[in-house]
């Protein structure tokens, strides 16, 4: 039975996914890998698509799926289990029908966390930022991934020191690249045990198909953002390479406002500016922010 605390998503197609010629090829691979028997880690920058690709690769799987999203304080019972208050037992013994004799006793009721239920059902589990999680708190993920046995504290009852992964157990993992903020350098030993495949970027056919499918305007217009944004980040300025986050965001924007690149005259300027200098200028630098409204202002100019 599992526990009411652990929520399990039933995978399906996501909704306005796109699967170019790249996309294929990625989930092709990585779907070879998980057949194998081998997790697979999702490793890029900020905005690449890994979350949505790993959700996409599970729903292939075709297995419940259990997410957690790392977490620096998070400790290894947040991902196996916890005693998380108490049962109650009352007995009532009327044996006698004049004598009523009644016994309660209280127990700490143990609850599995969800890397627990994925291994002991079979789940496909989806690790989001995993190096976010400090180094310590993973360790259990070792023997589980190499060995498929998972230690069990002394504290949980019904299966004894060890638990036996499912063999249906599949682990697909994601990461930031070290130099972000807020990330821990993964133990090389659970390096070892994954297949880590390195994403940048999207090719330009997929951001143009993937903008176009979460805007739903035009292909004309979205390429025109597009190419504005590709721009941008190959000119090596930015403090932050934007990403196809801010094409969706533009072109949603210009679609919610019944607008165009080409009607929308300052408006557009405007948009592309904020959300770009946004995007690329994490620290809040005035410089950054008005060099990059600078290239902006004529990468619009030069679309127009």
């Amino acid at each position: 039975m599992i526990d009411e605390m652990t929520t399990v998503l039933e995978p399906t197609p996501l909704p306005d996914f796109v699967e170019t010629k790249y996309i294929k090829d990625i989930t092709s691979r990585a779907l070879s890998y998980i057949k194998a028997g081998f997790p697979v880690h999702f490793r890029g920058p900020s905005g690449c698509g890994k979350t949505t690709l790993a959700m996409h690769v599970a729903s292939k799987v075709g297995r419940p799926v259990v997410i957690i999203h790392g977490d620096e304080e998070f400790t290894t019972s947040d991902l196996v289990g916890g005693e998380y208050g108490y049962r109650i037992r009352k007995v009532v013994d009327r044996f006698v029908s004049r004598v009523l004799k009644t016994e309660e006793d209280m127990m700490k009721r143990w609850v599995d966390n969800r890397l627990t239920v994925a291994c002991k059902y079979g789940f496909t589990l989806i690790y989001d930022e995993f190096t976010r999680s400090r180094p310590e708190a993973n360790n259990i993920l070792l023997s589980i991934l190499q060995e498929k046995m998972m230690d069990l504290p002394a504290a949980r009852d019904g299966d004894g020191p060890y638990l036996k992964v499912d063999q249906d157990f599949t682990a697909i993992f994601t990461s930031n690249p070290e130099e972000y903020a807020g990330v821990h350098r993964s133990q090389d030993a659970l390096r070892d045990r994954m297949v880590t495949i390195d994403l940048d970027h999207f090719d330009y056919d997929t951001e143009v198909a993937v903008t176009q499918a979460k805007s739903q305007l035009s292909k004309p217009h979205v390429e025109k953002i597009v190419n504005i944004v590709r721009d941008l980040r190959e000119s090596g300025k930015c403090e932050f390479a934007p990403t196809v986050r801010g094409c969706i965001m533009i072109a949603k924007t210009l679609k919610t406002q019944n607008l165009t690149p080409s009607t929308a005259d300052g408006v557009f300027m405007q948009m592309c500016q904020d959300v770009l200098a946004s995007e690329t200028s994490r620290v809040g630098s005035k410089t950054n922010q008005n060099r990059v409204k600078e290239i902006v202002k004529e990468l619009v100019e030069e679309y127009s």
